[in-house]
């Protein structure tokens, strides 16, 4: 007579150890085309720029992790250097001021030289005015905004679309903002350029769809970033607290977030996607 329950018995065993086999790196898994998951961009090259830090320096490490060749591009040249390095072959750090745009192409040259090639763009670099008064934000603040904000996504399209379409096709991920779909007071100007970032990547992806191009941005809602402070006016317990009540999660974004988001939409597990803003934000846009 067989003996009832060993074989779901032996079946839970044999589910353990291929879970501790996989955790420990001797097993992988493959998509439906037999590709190894964790080579979701080998061989592609991905500009990041914003990429020494915060939300930046997360999709730079992460897309490395599925076999990006990455550009770590940022006006902070000592941190651009300290992520490229962390990351180790195949990553390359350029000193970049994005609303420049003899610097983007400086960067773009760079690329092109160390790799070849260009697959991904990242408008990831960003800047904000402090949470307060919209008459009191200064006219050249104004000004960054809009030049870090907007107009360097102009300067990326000029750059790396030609590329792009000579190569057969490529992706443009930009970070906008929850501030762009449901805006907070206090941040005004900036809730105005992750708006006009919203748009720009839709028109984008309409006109760049018969090329081969796909567009899309993220809508992370307040992260542990370097603007957390600026977003929130001053940064107290009472404050965060605040801040963290209107998201139904109840927790601010982590660069990890952000970057598993953005590896979806740059792979070609998404080669159906263009034109969405993608919120990665707890609810907050509920």
């Amino acid at each position: 007579m067989p003996q009832v329950g060993r074989l779901p018995d032996l079946a839970c065993l044999l589910l353990a150890d291929a879970f501790i086999l996989f955790d420990k790196g001797l097993v992988t898994g493959f998509d439906s085309k037999g590709r190894n998951v964790a080579d979701r961009l080998k061989d592609k090259v991905a500009i990041i720029t914003g990429g020494a830090a915060g939300f930046g320096e997360g999709m730079a490490r992460r897309f490395a992790e599925e076999g990006a060749k990455i550009v770590v591009a940022d006006l902070n040249a000592r941190e651009a250097e300290r992520v490229a390095s962390e990351i180790g072959n195949g990553a390359i750090a350029v000193t970049t001021d994005v609303s420049q745009r003899v610097e983007f192409d400086e960067l773009v040259y760079a690329a092109k030289s160390a790799f070849g090639r260009i697959d991904i763009m990242v408008n990831n670099a960003g800047y904000t005015h402090r949470n307060g008064d919209l008459v009191d934000v200064e006219e050249d603040v104004f000004d960054l905004i809009t030049a870090v904000n907007m107009k360097a996504i102009y300067h990326a399209a000029r750059a790396v679309v030609p590329i792009m379409e000579r190569q057969g096709g490529g992706s443009i991920l930009t970070t906008a903002s929850t501030a762009g779909l449901r805006p907070r007071p206090g941040l005004t100007w900036y809730n105005a350029s992750k708006g006009w970032a919203i748009t720009a990547t839709k028109s984008m992806a309409v006109e760049l769809a018969p090329k081969n191009i796909r567009v899309n941005c993220l809508c992370p809602v307040a992260g542990e970033t370097g603007m957390l402070e600026k977003f929130m006016g001053k940064d107290t317990p009472e404050i965060r607290e605040k801040f963290k009540a209107s998201i139904p999660l109840g927790r601010f974004s982590t660069p990890l977030d952000i970057a598993n988001a953005a590896l979806f939409l740059v792979s070609d597990e998404a080669s159906l996607i263009t034109g969405v803003a993608m919120e990665v934000d707890g609810g907050r846009c509920i």
